[in-house]
């Protein structure tokens, strides 16, 4: 729903002001357009009435910023032969982010030797259609360029990409090692052809081709990362697991370590001063499916800085409220790390928070005694995007129009 300007009122608000500072606020915010005109007792809008939000007994936080998802994937290839087209499945999937209160969202695009989902055309397709329904989506799409590090005969395509200023985000994928081993097991040998869209023998063939060029890798990762430093995109490596690898790529401008496998790569980056990426469903799972580290663990030592959808859309909302809950930090330390603490990283400096002259992203959250929350409303660049409880919509009267 699309208003000129719009008021929210009645609800307790994590709310910044022109010192940084985050505080819980119960004054009114008004919004113009795209942003927030203003937090204040009473909100000037004697230019033209606003359409007023009812927040009563619901927290009105900022919109969520999500760094790393991948779960479009399931959109575009719900099975293993059932392809769906780009634009079926980011409508859908655009639906599904302001759903679960995401307003802004990197999609991990993942560019692999292995093809299919995640060869040149799917690539190719991906960036074009977030580009075509920019003006239409709801929430702001963004590309996370996931590249795999063996896929060599990426390395033009991804620089020219980046040149081009299509990227948002770039990580740095090493998954040929374990793809290698568990492609000895036979039911996985399918998923991986499967998902590549070939028979078993043409996706080992692929394998092989890969770790024959090894030796070329780390031409291919300086030489990105080269050409990210220059245009000024952040940069991660993806399960980093020893010191070497992390100081490896701190070396080359990378400072962010994404979902880091290992206590000695996680304590590698925090002294580094490197920025910690780890998924929200692991909060909701109490650990790693894969084997990784807990990242309630690592909020407890202060070791995560941004939490990410990873695979899971819906856990972005709850995680948060899962770590106060459990008494790991108080609400509004967890709700930095899907929020300002990703805009930052990302460069995004008018989101991730409440503030006068921000982007108008806001969600109205209702929680439960036992800290459970229901998302009621969504708000994205100023528009009303999901409304679970229309009647606390109050539109202004057509005589308040006229006047």
């Amino acid at each position: 729903m699309s208003v000129r300007n719009l008021l929210i009122q009645g609800g307790t608000s994590l709310v910044q002001n022109a010192q940084g500072v985050t505080n819980w606020s119960t004054r009114a915010i008004a919004t113009s357009h795209t942003c927030i005109d203003s937090i204040a007792a009473t909100p000037n809008h004697a230019a033209r009435p606003p359409t007023v939000f009812d927040a009563g007994g619901l927290l009105v936080l900022p919109g969520m910023v999500d760094i790393h998802g991948d779960a479009f994937e399931r959109q575009l290839q719900p099975r293993a032969d059932a392809f769906f087209s780009h634009e079926i499945a980011l409508a859908d999937t655009d639906r599904q982010l302001v759903a679960n209160g995401i307003t802004t969202a990197c999609h991990g695009l993942t560019y692999s030797w292995e093809g299919g989902l995640r060869g040149r055309e799917s690539a190719i397709a991906l960036l074009e259609q977030v580009a075509r329904q920019r003006k239409m989506n709801h929430a702001d799409h963004r590309i996370h360029l996931r590249f795999e590090n063996h896929h060599i005969d990426g390395l033009a395509d991804a620089l020219q990409w980046i040149h081009q200023g299509r990227i948002d985000f770039l990580a740095f994928n090493e998954h040929l090692p374990a793809i290698a081993e568990k492609s000895l097991s036979p039911e996985k040998l399918a998923t991986y052809s499967e998902r590549a869209r070939c028979d078993t023998q043409t996706y080992l063939r692929r394998l092989k081709k890969a770790q024959e060029r090894s030796d070329q890798v780390p031409y291919v990762v300086a030489t990105l990362a080269k050409a990210c430093r220059a245009r000024g995109v952040p940069m991660a490596s993806h399960g980093d697991q020893t010191f070497l690898q992390r100081e490896r790529y701190q070396e080359l401008g990378v400072t962010i370590s994404e979902f880091p496998r290992t206590q000695e790569a996680i304590l590698t980056a925090m002294g580094l001063d490197n920025q910690v990426v780890m998924g929200a469903p692991n909060v909701l799972l109490s650990g790693s499916h894969c084997g990784g580290l807990a990242t309630e663990d690592a909020v407890r030592s202060g070791m995560c800085d941004m939490l990410a959808s990873d695979y899971y859309y819906p856990a972005m909302l709850h995680a948060p409220f899962k770590l106060a809950h459990l008494g790991l930090c108080t609400l509004a330390q967890a709700w930095c790390l899907v929020a300002q603490n990703p805009a930052r990283a990302l460069g995004l400096e008018d989101r991730g928070h409440i503030r006068d002259g921000g982007r108008a992203d806001m969600l109205m959250v209702d929680v439960s005694a036992a800290g459970s929350a229901r998302l009621v409303a969504t708000i994205a660049a100023g528009k009303i995007a999901y409304c679970a409880d229309p009647a606390r919509l109050h539109m202004p009267q057509s005589h308040e129009l006229a006047a």
